[in-house]
């Protein structure tokens, strides 16, 4: 069962084409929105939470977004890298606050989380690290019974030690609570840890949408001393690139029985470098 399911969404801008995006989340699943800076992973977020107008279909849990989008905010929840609303404000004034737009908020819960993550209600906003605000974030989302979490670069600016807390938190919730994840970031380890699927997006395309496991075996990493070296190459390479020992590219692990060099593993971080390098390459020309 998918919570979200996105068809053909589009929106234009003078200098920007989202381009029939299709992509959809599974239940209990966390799904990494990947791309580079100016990709369009920004403007999926605004579009499927309805801050920005596009075109296209959107469900959640089987329904219309548009004609149902009272009752469907109800059961998401939306984390950012921060929480920068009503800086001087004190936690307990917001968390009244933010109670009063949901039907199903339990306050038992919202003393749960308070008290697991040490957060002070007498503090203001601007009194709590970047990792507090994430978790004021989160607490809010899960006090009114969110079943599925939108998150925007929600690691952004925290320190490794917080990033591994985090992560755990979201993992912790996928797997015992059944709670769905779009998460949307540029920091790829944390996706290595904890994600089940990747949507990959570059200038408004949707390049690839598969399980991460799936992914990292797509691809291998090989090296070469030169560029004469990878052009004489029985296979097709990828997105060749210099680096310090010489070069190095992608190739598919289906064409590695025609390969007569070293093949290693590569990560998420290499597979967008690579990619995005094969996709400039081919736009030279």
């Amino acid at each position: 069962m998918n919570v979200l399911t996105v068809s053909d969404l589009k929106k234009e801008y003078p200098r920007f084409h989202l381009k029939s995006a299709s992509f959809s989340v599974g239940k209990g699943r966390i799904a990494g929105l990947i791309g580079r800076n100016g990709a369009g992973k920004t403007t999926i977020l605004k579009s499927i939470m309805n801050v920005i107008s596009s075109e296209g279909k959107i469900e959640y849990f089987g329904l219309p977004f548009r004609e149902n989008e009272r009752l469907i905010k109800q059961k998401i929840g939306y984390v950012s890298g921060g929480f920068d609303f009503y800086p001087l404000k004190k936690l307990r004034l917001i968390g009244k606050t933010v109670s009063s737009f949901y039907d199903d908020w339990n306050e038992q819960t919202y003393r749960e989380y308070l008290e697991r993550f040490s957060l002070d209600e007498n503090k203001k906003v601007n009194d709590l690290s970047e990792g507090m605000k994430v978790k004021f974030s989160i607490t809010l989302a899960l006090s009114h019974g969110a079943e599925f979490l939108i998150m925007d670069e929600p690691t952004s600016g925290l320190d490794p030690l917080s990033r591994e807390e985090f992560c755990d938190i979201i993992l912790t919730l996928s797997r015992e609570k059944n709670i769905s994840v779009l998460f949307s970031t540029h920091i790829t380890s944390d996706l290595m840890r904890i994600a089940d699927d990747i949507i990959y997006i570059s200038d408004g395309d949707i390049l690839l949408e598969c399980g991460l496991k799936e992914l990292i075996n797509r691809y291998k990493k090989v090296s070469f001393k030169n560029v004469e070296a990878a052009r004489a190459c029985k296979i097709s390479v990828l997105g060749l690139k210099r680096v310090k020992e010489g070069y190095e590219a992608l190739v598919k692990t289906e064409d590695l029985s025609s390969f007569e060099g070293e093949a290693k593993d590569v990560d998420l971080d290499e597979i967008i470098i690579h990619l995005e390098t094969e996709k400039d390459k081919k736009k030279c020309f």
